[in-house]
């Protein structure tokens, strides 16, 4: 099984392949470039380097969210392209979930997260045995303040994992005290791999409704609705 793997839901660039269910090549970028740009190339170059041609490629697996707006919306578009004109199966993947899966040799509560901005994150909360992921607490956008408070009520350890952890890593220590576990930074950087490792035991999506997870509606959207709550029908001021 020839696979390849991408996440652009985040500021990281993630690409994984693996050849005959090997891992061949695996690329991270953690840098505030575009991904639209940067993407293609970095397939074909790696593809490439693998001595590997698209139509070798027997699956497709994509970070569909939560995360940034246009950049979960470039991964998705390019992963559902190149599913439909390779005619492969795409699997999608929570973003959430490829990070709380850095830890999951750890047995105990995950929460990964995401800068939701305004001092809201996109998060969830896991429970890992040490050799699997159980969602506990489904994905959501809440404030980090209120999503703690909740964390703290379950006095028990619990591991955080966040490209953006110093946003809110004071806040973390203050409410969950000795119960907030911060591993070192090589931790909270999503890894594509783990796309290609959690898809192992899904159903493939079916192409036509694959779409981004947002968590929640863009600021146009946002307006649109209060326009037409407002009266405004057409949305024109």
């Amino acid at each position: 099984m020839n696979t390849i793997a991408i996440d652009t839901s985040n500021q990281v660039l993630g690409i994984a392949i693996t050849k005959e269910n090997r891992l061949v090549a695996e690329l991270t970028t953690n840098i505030n470039k575009d991904h639209s740009s940067r993407l293609m190339p970095a397939i074909v170059d790696m593809l490439d380097k693998v001595d590997m041609k698209p139509e070798h490629l027997h699956k497709i697996v994509v970070a569909h969210g939560p995360g940034s707006y246009t950049g979960t919306r470039i991964g998705v578009t390019t992963a559902k392209t190149m599913a439909w004109s390779l005619q492969i199966p795409i699997y999608t993947i929570s973003s959430l979930k490829i990070l709380a899966y850095n830890g999951v040799h750890f047995n105990g509560y995950i929460c990964p997260f995401f800068d939701a901005r305004r001092q809201t994150v996109f998060t969830s909360l896991y429970y890992s045995n040490g050799e699997a992921l159980t969602e506990v607490e489904a994905e959501c956008n809440v404030p980090m303040e209120n999503h703690l408070a909740k964390l703290a009520k379950l006095n028990e350890k619990i591991l955080f994992l966040s490209p953006h952890l110093e946003v809110f890593q004071e806040m973390i220590i203050s409410n969950c005290t000795t119960n907030a576990i911060i591993p070192n930074p090589s931790f909270h950087i999503p890894k594509p791999s783990n796309l290609i490792s959690l898809s192992e035991n899904l159903d493939h999506s079916n192409i036509h409704t694959v779409q981004p997870n947002y968590l929640r509606i863009t600021e146009a959207e946002a307006n649109w609705l209060k326009q037409q709550k407002d009266g405004n029908v057409d949305g024109r001021v």
